[in-house]
């Protein structure tokens, strides 16, 4: 039934076209005679050349039914809408507004935005940030007419107008089924701003949408690469979106779809840039998709993932009215953390405790040194300076737990050998011996432990850190991407193609910390059946190596910074701190006392001493 309804209007649109056409011609041809009388012009090239008169009016007639059937033809395919197409703003044309720091270019055709630049940046290869160009992206409008038309405003004819309001710069477009009756999008952009309000509604279509049909907004854009290494910077370009208030999530890690519901803003995050919709009422659901565009890391790259999102807009009365903003800016923290819209979280600086941590002491820290220190570089190293120094207490007392244990070594060995053949029996007398000692293995695992929130923050830290983008220290050209020393003729797996010093760095003083800490004592506590911890200390520095090439050459200062401070803070420790001698008298003193055990050792002691009776029971 429905092929069939389609065939009738397939002709009766044919039909009303030929009658067009025909009224069309009949009318020209009776009007052309006076035309020709009254145009000094045509009488002029008679004179010359005897057939033009005949030949300007075919081609008058022509251009006119061309014209005229062209019109015809769109307002059969358009309906009211067709009216748009009558305009003089029905062509390939733009309109630029822009401030100080954005320059957008929104197209007639379509009403969306074109073209985005930011006049104040520039990529790895000093060419300005383009975040919409050459038709990366794209913004629609899906809807349904009450005369049975699926339209896309991608495909329509928006008229231009621009005016002030203040200090904004408004730009309106309108798609018109009558001088009266429109829809429109609304741009207002403030100087010095990123972001811009944007509104979509419509006046008089209330007879014209059909209400029973979604009208859905599709949004979709190709993320242009920006840096220098497409690995990193493709490792934190992602689909982000906030739903039901203040909920945050984000794909984009390889090739994802995801739908949710009471969606706040969508944000198309790359590194350092992001383009973000945001909407005053949230859409009742909306369906993401994300592609990783990327086939292989060793060949060059225009784009790094495509982005696209689907949403409902709800008519209100018959009518649309969606007060929304656009950003094209920075993924900087401090500049969207302003707007107060909850935009500072697509910027990973780690969940829970650790975004904390970078929210509330890194970031206005680091901000405060680089306010004055001359170089970024200096700031990075001031910084981690600072956070060895509140460590060191912590250093402290893991290293005083690693003399504790040097020192009880020949008595754990004694044991090791005096129980080898009753494993329950010489871990009875361990603890024994560890509870008069005053010692414990786990002393020194604590502080270890302590100190994983802070790494970890200042990991997510340097390379969320927008401030370093395109800052140089030393050898290194950008703090925000990998420094080279050496270009290699050739590629190594999972390493690259070329050399960085600041991992090289990073990984030798990584390597001369675990000597320091546990070299000695490596072989000395290895167990039958367990890995050979020597072997990872080689593996730790090497894996760093290879895995920080392609990385922040500023995360890698960071790391050799810290690994060489404490290094130093641990011949300290080692050399004037510690007394080797007095810890072993303590021990000594310790273990001759008589020491009243806690519950939870206690406890355990009963526990083992029970599994030892049940295990001889079991022999017998």
């Amino acid at each position: 039934m429905e092929e069939k309804k389609i065939d009738i209007q397939s002709i009766i649109g044919f039909i009303l076209i030929g009658g067009i056409l025909i009224w069309m011609l009949y009318t020209n041809s009776m009007e052309q005679p006076q035309e020709e009388t009254n145009t000094p012009a045509a009488t002029e090239q008679v004179t010359n050349t005897p057939n033009s008169n005949q030949q300007l009016a075919n081609e008058n007639n022509n251009a006119v039914v061309s014209d005229s059937a062209a019109m015809a033809q769109a307002q059969n395919r358009l309906g009211a809408f067709g009216y748009s197409a009558t305009l003089a703003s029905a062509k390939e044309n733009t309109t630029v507004i822009e401030n100080d720091v954005l320059r957008l270019e929104v197209s007639n055709k379509g009403g969306y935005i074109k073209e985005a630049v930011l006049k104040n940046y520039k990529t790895y290869d000093s060419i300005p940030v383009y975040l919409v160009k050459d038709g990366n992206a794209n913004f629609n409008l899906n809807f349904n007419t009450t005369d049975g038309r699926t339209l896309d405003t991608e495909n329509l004819y928006f008229e231009p107008s621009i005016s002030k309001n203040g200090d904004s710069e408004i730009l309106s477009m309108k798609l018109k089924v009558s001088e009266s009756k429109f829809l429109e999008y609304r741009y207002a952009l403030k100087p010095g701003d990123y972001m811009m309000d944007f509104s979509i509604r419509s006046q008089g279509l209330a007879s014209v949408l059909n209400s029973s049909q979604p009208i859905n907004l599709d949004w979709d854009l190709k993320a242009y690469r920006h840096s220098k290494s497409i690995s990193y910077e493709n490792k934190y370009t992602v689909l982000a979106y906030e739903y039901e208030e203040d909920k945050y999530d984000d794909l984009g890690h390889g090739d994802d779809e995801e739908i949710d519901e009471d969606i706040s803003y969508i944000a198309y995050k790359q590194h350092f840039f992001s383009s973000i919709l945001l909407t005053d009422t949230p859409f009742k659901n909306a369906k993401f998709n994300s592609k990783n565009l990327v086939e292989d890391e060793e060949v060059d790259t225009l784009y790094t993932k495509a982005f696209a999102a689907s949403a409902p807009l709800e008519l209100q009365g018959g009518e649309l009215n969606y007060n929304m903003n656009w950003y094209y800016g920075p993924t900087d923290y401090k500049i969207l953390k302003e707007y107060d819209r909850n935009l500072d979280e697509i910027v990973p600086l780690g969940w829970g405790i650790f975004g904390w941590i970078n929210k509330y002491i890194f970031i206005p820290f680091f901000g405060f040194l680089s306010s004055f220190l001359p170089s970024y570089g200096i700031a990075i190293i001031v910084m981690t300076i600072v956070v060895r120094i509140v460590l060191s207490p912590v250093t402290y007392k893991s290293y005083l737990s690693q003399a504790k244990m040097k020192i009880l070594r020949p008595e754990i060995n004694e044991l090791n050998e005096k129980y080898k053949d009753n494993a329950m029996k010489k871990q009875q007398e361990t603890m024994k011996l560890y509870s008069k000692a005053g010692a414990s293995p786990m002393s020194g695992c604590l502080p270890a432990l302590m100190q994983i929130p802070v790494f970890y923050a200042l990991f997510q830290f340097f390379p969320s850190a927008f401030q370093l983008r395109q800052k140089s220290f030393l050898w290194a050209d950008d703090l925000s991407s990998y420094d080279v020393i050496a270009e290699l003729p050739f590629r190594i797996p999972f390493y690259g193609e070329h050399v960085s010093l600041f991992p090289i760095l990073a990984s030798v003083a990584i390597f001369i910390y675990m000597q320091m800490t546990t070299g000695q004592s490596m072989q000395a506590n290895q167990q039958p059946g367990m890995p050979n911890m020597k072997f990872l200390m080689y593996l730790s520095p090497l894996m760093m190596l290879f895995f920080f090439n392609n990385y922040a050459s500023g995360l890698s200062l960071y790391y050799f910074t810290s690994n060489l401070i404490t290094i130093g803070i641990m011949l300290v420790i080692k050399n004037v701190i510690v007394d080797e001698d007095k810890i072993h008298a303590k021990i000594q003193a310790n273990k001759a006392k008589p020491k009243k055990q806690n519950r939870f050792t206690k406890k355990m002691q009963e526990m083992m001493e029970q599994a030892e009776e049940q295990q001889k029971k079991n022999k017998k």
